[in-house]
């Protein structure tokens, strides 16, 4: 992360996890015409339209009012996606077992790029089965310069069933608000 994401990262967060979200990235983007992308999440890894839009009106205040870049810029509030962005150590723990594309800021083995099955955590390295390799990479987490999920059929499922969950659970909870049983 550049010096001026790491700062409103430390701006925003609070608001972030006060409005029930997780903040997963802060990149800003583009020479003349600047984005802000923030990227969250709740902790269910779902992140709706209207979430999306909520947290940007919880946002825009606090950004304005900080001002952490200077002269005009776009601020875009997005979900994950499907192959999303791995960023936080949490990230590798939580999607073990799915397969990830890790990018290294040095090179390891002749190599920088790696594609393998997340193996989980162990301290502050990420576990990467390769395929091919008989035993397990341990990759220094501050080595990983850019790491994503690969899109497979699996992931895909896993996501679609989240989604299918917020849906059910949303809907339970506005019954609820108007007095209805779910």
């Amino acid at each position: 992360m550049q010096p001026i994401e790491e700062k409103i990262a430390a701006l925003i967060e609070p608001v972030v996890r006060d409005a029930g979200f997780e903040l997963v990235r802060v990149r800003v983007s583009g020479k003349q015409a600047l984005t802000l992308q923030v990227m969250a999440e709740r902790s269910d890894k779902t992140m709706s339209a209207e979430d999306c839009a909520a947290l940007s009106r919880a946002l825009s205040p606090v950004l304005d009012e900080a001002d952490p870049i200077a002269g005009a810029y776009r601020l875009e509030v997005s979900s994950p996606g499907i192959d999303r962005p791995l960023t936080r150590l949490k990230d590798f723990e939580d999607w073990q077992g799915y397969e990830a594309k890790i990018e290294l800021d040095r090179v390891v083995e002749g190599r920088r790029r790696f594609r393998g099955t997340l193996a989980g955590v162990e301290g502050e390295n990420v576990m990467l089965d390769i395929e091919g390799e008989e035993e397990t990479a341990l990759i220094p987490f501050a080595w990983i310069s850019a790491a994503k999920l690969v899109l497979t059929d699996a992931l895909i499922r896993e996501s679609l069933t989240a989604a299918k969950q917020a849906a059910a659970t949303e809907t339970t909870d506005e019954k609820r608000q108007h007095g209805e049983h779910p």
